[in-house]
């Protein structure tokens, strides 16, 4: 999928830069036939050729560029020693999906999420991550917990900055009322996400009981959106071993569609967070 959107947006890049495949290899030093191929997705492409290849299409545009490395793997350096993502360190502690959805998640503007069970990581507290952490790997070592914990805790950085992610999140009210990690780690993820909600830049919509019976329709899911390329939009399926990405328009109205409808039968952003308010007043 990657690769297909990658190859895509660099054939535009080359068109607009009025370079055919042929003139842009003797730019770079290379074949026609590897840039027919990173083109058409069927190699795979290093982030320091990606920027070989933007070099000569006179692409300057550095959120651009950051994007399309985040495409190639961004948790990777290039020989010239480009700058690696944060989460590079624990490359050997993470599954490569994961990496993926970190990097994605590092480059996108805005993020749609359903969730039906546990609290967004991005909306986690410390505890709450650790209780999630230690069902999920079914109690891992110690030290292990705290490097997840630690890398989730850094993944909260895109919500932060001059230009944080717009985060939209749909949460069935199971979400709210499973007492992870015990009452007072549920009560302290429960004000966080007051705090939080209070961001002009996320909104929170809770589905009350009352309300979800329709949300049979879907499972949860991540739909990210980048900025600058609309159709680099792709959604994101957790399943228990590995996670499903689809990039197909069809998918992509599908679940936009599904989201958009979950959200209407939810409460407001502003009743949402006095709903939230009243479970951990309640508790």
């Amino acid at each position: 999928m990657r690769r297909r959107k990658l190859g895509g947006e660099l054939r535009r890049q080359r068109e607009l830069a009025k370079l055919t495949s042929l003139e842009a290899a003797h730019a770079v030093g290379w074949h026609q036939s590897k840039i027919s191929r990173i083109e058409t997705g069927s190699s795979g492409v290093k982030s320091s050729d990606v920027a070989l290849l933007l070099d000569a299409y006179g692409v300057s545009d550095p959120e651009l560029r950051a994007l399309l490395g985040a495409l190639c793997g961004a948790g990777t350096a290039d020989a010239e020693g480009a700058r690696r993502g944060w989460w590079y360190a624990y490359r050997n502690l993470l599954p490569p999906a994961y990496l993926d959805f970190i990097s994605l998640e590092s480059e996108a503007s805005r993020l749609r999420t359903l969730e039906t069970t546990v609290v967004p990581g991005l909306l986690q507290t410390p505890a709450y991550a650790r209780a999630v952490t230690r069902a999920a790997l079914n109690d891992p070592p110690p030290e292990q917990v705290e490097k997840l914990v630690r890398v989730r805790m850094a993944r909260q950085s895109v919500l932060r900055g001059d230009r944080p992610l717009e985060l939209c999140a749909v949460l069935d009210e199971a979400v709210l009322r499973h007492e992870v990690g015990g009452r007072e780690v549920m009560a302290g993820q429960l004000r966080h996400l007051v705090e939080t909600g209070s961001l002009r830049h996320v909104r929170l919509h809770v589905l009350p009981f009352s309300r979800s019976g329709h949300i049979g329709i879907t499972g949860p899911f991540v739909i990210f959106s980048f900025p600058r390329i609309a159709d680099l939009d792709v959604v994101v399926l957790d399943h228990l071993t590995s996670s499903l990405y689809l990039e197909r328009k069809e998918d992509l109205r599908a679940y936009a569609a599904a989201f958009t409808t979950l959200r209407a039968h939810a409460l407001s952003h502003e009743n949402s967070l006095d709903f939230i308010a009243g479970i951990n007043g309640g508790a």
